[in-house]
């Protein structure tokens, strides 16, 4: 809870766990409660958790205005009773909380942009009409911020993504809400920082009905190290797109149909992932070009050589699709990469570019699992690999920002028992430590110097971690 959302039940527990009347600074304890959330309202914002103590602030206000001069002593059924009601009441926004993303940890501020991309080479798969296939992107990058720019949303467009998510969890349109309130440590469209030689570049790819900010933490502590990291949002694939038009893009179901069979989803999955390594593939030739334009605001910021790319779930497999197929791509991450639609012919050549993939306990543990055995397959031909990891105590969403939404995470299965801070910590630390060897030649105590693996297994450096809860997958 955020700081006026605490003083305002803070205030009426005192009133109403207060013997008898009170002195009279006791007695306006219920009016500061009304002060502290007109301040709430106008400072922190409205949301539909906060009802039923605006309601009990509201009342408890009212009556002891009405009973002010009185002596007589509020019956202990009574208090008992509100004072359970101002439990209740707290615990919603308590499991509800505003979420905060994490402040940055770099020695760069962060800026941030989206644009709309148009590709008229490709046509769209999934709209049911005859158009050229078009998504947005969001970039995450080193900046020099205005005293007037201002703090970025951790997601445009709250009002139809908000519900779309609910949806997605399975809860009511109006549960999230509360995400139009949340801003993250990065500031919008502010100009960008300088780097003699261009920063090295990341493409991010979310998962099936995910989106493109869902790992806005990763993202903003790249950028803050000195990455530029672009997101593009599958159109069709994520959970909902919107556009600058005003026009809207569904997840589109038919396009990975749950429940077909073997032969028939891993087609579909194959031709939904080609269009996503279109899409990183677009991205990149769009960003190189921005590069090489004196008004663009990424003019001269990259440098095309240091180019790499990590994805979530089926994300994770298209980057592994894009790193086999784009040569530009130098370095991928895959987090609980989903291996079904990768195309056969790289689950039998592999990877040149450098990798490393990190899964979590409840992937790695269905050992029958058909993702699992074409991994298995996959992974001996990844020649330029610096390791295969397993989280302990980890869900599938562990690698996204969605455990941050609750503390009820592990029972709406966003996450495993391992701590949220836990699990950041270790994800973030490889995630950085990967690519500041493989695209910065810096030496790092997770993956040793430049060509001196660090591990207990030649080839596989990313296997002697500091952190017991990893594990050789």
């Amino acid at each position: 809870m955020r700081i006026l959302e605490i003083l305002v039940p803070l205030c009426l527990l005192v009133y109403l766990l207060w013997p008898g009347p009170g002195p009279r600074a006791i007695r306006v304890l219920p009016f500061l409660a009304v002060v502290a959330l007109v301040l709430h309202l106008i400072l922190e914002g409205y949301r539909w958790q906060m009802l039923g103590i605006y309601a009990l602030a509201l009342g408890l206000s009212i009556a002891a205005a009405l009973s002010f001069g009185s002596t007589k002593k509020r019956g202990w059924l009574a208090s008992l009773f509100l004072v359970l009601f101002l439990a209740l009441a707290t615990l919603v926004p308590v499991l509800l909380p505003v979420p905060r993303v994490p402040s940055t940890a770099g020695a760069f501020k962060v800026g941030t942009r989206s644009f709309e991309l148009v590709d008229s080479s490709r046509q769209e798969l999934y709209s049911g009409k005859d158009e050229a296939r078009r998504f947005m992107i969001q970039v995450w990058y080193p900046a020099l911020p205005r005293a007037s720019d201002t703090l970025s949303p951790w997601m445009a467009n709250t009002k139809v993504f908000a519900p779309a998510i609910s949806k997605f969890m399975g809860l009511p349109g109006f549960f999230l809400d509360h995400l139009a309130l949340v801003k993250v440590p990065a500031y919008q469209d502010a100009p960008a920082a300088q780097s003699q030689g261009g920063f090295p570049l990341l493409l991010f790819s979310h998962g099936w009905n995910g989106f493109n900010a869902q790992n806005t933490g990763e993202a903003l502590l790249l950028a803050s190290r000195g990455y530029i990291v672009v997101a593009p949002q599958h159109s069709y694939g994520a959970v909902v797109s919107v556009f600058p038009d005003g026009s809207i893009a569904k997840n589109n179901p038919a396009a990975l149909p749950d429940g077909a069979p073997q032969d028939e989803y891993e087609i579909a999955a194959r031709k939904l992932v080609d269009q996503w390594t279109g899409d990183l593939s677009f991205t990149l030739s769009w960003m190189e070009a921005a590069n090489g334009e004196a008004e663009s605001p990424f003019a001269g910021l990259v440098d095309a050589s240091r180019i790499g790319a990590f994805g979530h779930s089926t994300g994770g497999g298209a980057v592994i699709e894009f790193a086999a197929t784009d040569g530009r791509c130098k370095a991928v991450f895959g987090m609980d990469p989903f291996m079904r639609p990768v195309q056969p012919r790289v689950l039998d050549s592999g990877l040149g570019a450098s990798a490393f993939f990190m899964f979590s306990q409840k992937w790695t543990d269905n050992l029958g699992s058909r993702n699992n055995e074409l991994f298995n397959r996959f992974y001996p031909h990844a020649t330029g690999s610096l390791g295969a990891v397993s989280l302990t105590g980890t869900d599938h969403f562990d690698f996204s920002d969605l455990p941050i939404l609750t503390p009820l995470a592990p029972q709406l299965g966003l996450k495993g028992p391992l701590a949220g801070k836990r699990v950041t910590l270790i994800v973030e630390d490889y995630l950085l430590s990967f690519f500041e060897l493989t695209l910065g030649g810096k030496a790092t105590s997770l993956f040793g110097a430049p060509g001196v693996p660090t591990g207990s297994t030649a080839g596989e450096p990313g296997l002697m971690s500091p952190y017991p809860e990893v594990r050789k997958k």
